[in-house]
């Protein structure tokens, strides 16, 4: 059969020929570097049989593409090392019974069902036994099996390989890997692909941990034992990647939550519902207070809207029944006038919708930008909750301007700009854009295809009008319309999704607003649906670990703590204290009968940015010592010159001390 080149060229090869095949034919230098290849724009491995006329572009260890090869290998790896070290204790190696080990982002995992519960303890010598797999260099070689036979392997033996057959297409190729031999390997159902030995795997991994999983993500399933690993090309990586471990584990907003009493989530109020505490509500209240006064400056009005709704309201926007699965229970309702049905809401747009459509609009209203901190409510999976960037309720800074569509490119880069005025004020800098349009092979999107079409040109010309490198990413649309998500970058380089821009045609179509155009007909407005910060929640989380928790002082719950030198100056501190509290200052005064050295540290530890040291020349002059976070004394100056610089640190939101 033939095969091309990437060069264009054709090749001869015998049918049934692999990747393996074509890089021998080209070349005994090129058949030894070769780890994989793209075939027609997929990956595979040099195992796996080509089609015939296949496009064969061949890779070595040079090729960004080694690396999900070598990890997915590393995944078999893990398997096996597990199945040995369970044998080892004297188990059976099919009590062992497996469920899925994919590539993921920077490494690797297996869902394993074993005999005894695995622990991190357990993982340096999982580790070992993976090295010596390595180094034994054990080849890997592919093979099929009719569907009976592939069922016959595993069924009354592993339920989870037996299900994964099963839900396979009549008539789809049913493959297995195994490395080593019968005497010494391992077998497993895959489609691949892999690297094509077990010493072509570099040393850089790490196994990172042990977890809970339930089989297929679904909580009414068995609970597997998910170990994680990570594995790199080079030692460099691995160490930079560890070390960005440890230190997320020190920027973990979860503990510094605690440590810092931002916020708790208490068992008895619920599952993924947070409690702020006084000094977490500050940085709510001043992000709030933030974008409240952008908001305002460019023209938005404020309403608020109830936590409930009618089941009719979202079946009308579609996020009933679309969300079905992600929404609470409808709550059913019973009297003598008969039964009303209200969900927990969770979305603010419909809501919105009704104000705009509470009485008739004009096009001398529009744009009419109606803006809301709104608490809505999802039903996330117990097993996917996480702190605060994933709970069950929480507060969205979210807005719907609605608009003619001659005023939609206009609105949408002044949202642009309201989105990159938030980065910029948090030291956000590292983003890049992203453009969700629809899949056109898929069936979840409502409306005409016409009206997505030019939501999606009108995205892409805004996003080009302010300068933003983008991508665009098909079938990450909303089901009704094209979005704008930016994706930022933190202190430790971690990726993550704020901010959303969306144009929606569809919306105001389902529920029939309409404005008095120029001409005196009635016209369809456009909605624009944006979420700055996104969810309050998530974004705070987010800042925690970003930040290390030591906030910059307009954010920082407390902004300065007075120490005096002895009980002598006490009075001299609570004149600060007063001082700094009526000119607008978050302020303690540390007046515990500790050491001074004692007290200084431990404002240090709750991450104060300002402690002011008052000993008996201070209460003489009315000045006070001056301490920042981090920079250490930065000498004695007066009181009101403390104030001055400290209020315009504050209220000019600086991310740099001004001393």
């Amino acid at each position: 059969m033939t095969v091309y080149l990437p060069d264009g060229k054709a090749l001869e090869v015998q049918e049934g020929a692999t990747a393996r095949d074509v890089a021998q034919a080209l070349g005994p230098r090129l058949a030894q570097k070769a780890v994989g290849a793209i075939v027609n724009g997929e990956l595979y491995d040099l195992l796996k049989p080509l089609p015939p006329g296949a496009s064969v572009r061949i890779l070595t260890e040079e090729d960004p593409e080694y690396q999900t090869l070598f990890r997915h290998t590393l995944a078999h790896v893990l398997a096996q090392a597990v199945k040995e070290h369970f044998q080892e204790k004297g188990y059976d190696p099919e009590s062992v019974k497996l469920g899925v080990g994919p590539v993921i982002e920077k490494g690797f995992y297996y869902d394993i069902d074993a005999p005894e519960p695995l622990s991190d303890e357990d993982l340096p010598a999982l580790e070992a036994r993976m090295r010596a797999i390595l180094a034994k260099d054990l080849p890997l070689r592919r093979y099929t099996l009719p569907r009976e036979a592939a069922l016959a392997r595993y069924q009354g033996k592993d339920p989870y390989k037996t299900e994964l057959i099963q839900e396979l297409p009549e008539g789809e190729e049913i493959s297995f890997y195994q490395q080593g031999d019968e005497a010494y390997g391992f077998t497993d159902l895959c489609r691949g692909p892999h690297v094509p030995s077990t010493g072509r795997i570099p040393p850089h991994f790490r196994l990172t941990h042990v977890a809970g999983a339930y089989w297929r993500g679904d909580e009414r399933r068995p609970m597997l034992q998910r170990v994680y690993g990570v594995a790199f090309r080079t030692a460099e990586e691995l160490k930079a990647y560890l070390w960005q471990l440890e230190e997320a584990k020190r920027r973990d907003h979860r503990r510094l939550g605690r440590e810092l009493e931002l916020f708790l989530i208490d068992p008895m109020v619920g599952k993924g519902l947070v409690l702020w505490l006084p000094k977490g509500n500050t940085i709510r209240e001043e992000l709030i207070a933030f974008m409240r006064e952008e908001q305002l400056r460019r023209g938005y009005q404020l309403v608020t809207t109830p936590h409930i709704g009618g089941l009719e309201l979202y079946k009308t926007s579609g996020h009933y029944p679309y969300y079905a699965e992600s929404q609470f229970p409808p709550m059913r309702l019973e009297d003598r006038e008969g039964s009303e049905e209200y969900l927990l809401k969770p979305m603010n747009c419909p809501h919105h919708i009704r104000i705009y459509a509470h009485k008739k609009r004009s096009y001398r209203e529009l744009p009419l930008r109606i803006a809301e901190f709104g608490t809505v409510y999802r039903y996330e999976k117990a097993g996917e909750l996480l702190g605060l960037t994933r709970v069950r309720g929480f507060t969205q800074d979210d807005a719907h301007l609605f608009c003619t569509p001659e005023q939609v490119k206009e609105e949408f880069l002044g949202v642009l700009d309201l989105v990159l005025k938030v980065f910029a004020t948090l030291g956000l800098k590292g983003f890049r854009a992203r453009i969700g349009v629809r899949d056109p092979q898929s069936s979840k999107y409502v409306g005409e295809e016409a009206k997505w079409a030019l939501a999606e040109r009108q995205i892409e010309e805004a996003a080009r009008e302010a300068g933003l490198d983008y991508t665009l990413e098909e079938g990450d649309a909303a089901f009704y319309g094209p979005k704008l998500d930016f994706v930022v970058k933190d202190a430790l380089g971690r990726e993550w999704q704020l901010g959303t821009i969306q144009v929606d045609y569809n919306l105001p179509e389902r529920f029939q607003l309409t404005y008095v155009g120029k001409d005196g007909e009635e016209h369809r407005p456009v909605m624009i649906h944006r979420a700055p910060f996104g969810s309050l929640e998530r974004f705070i989380g987010i800042l925690i670990e970003h930040f290390a928790g030591d906030f910059p002082l307009w954010l920082s719950p407390v902004q300065a703590v007075v120490v005096p030198v002895s009980e002598k100056q006490e009075d001299y501190a609570k004149e600060v204290v007063g001082r700094l509290k009526e000119a607008g200052l978050r302020a303690e005064g540390d007046l515990r009968p500790e050491r001074m050295q004692a007290r200084i540290r431990d404002a240090e530890v709750q991450k104060v940015p300002y402690i002011l040291v008052v000993g008996e020349r201070e209460r003489a002059e009315g000045t006070v010592s001056v301490r920042r976070r981090h920079r250490g004394n930065l000498g004695t100056m007066p009181l009101a010159t403390f104030l001055e610089g400290a209020l315009r640190e504050y209220r000019e939101r600086k991310l740099e001390p001004v001393f």
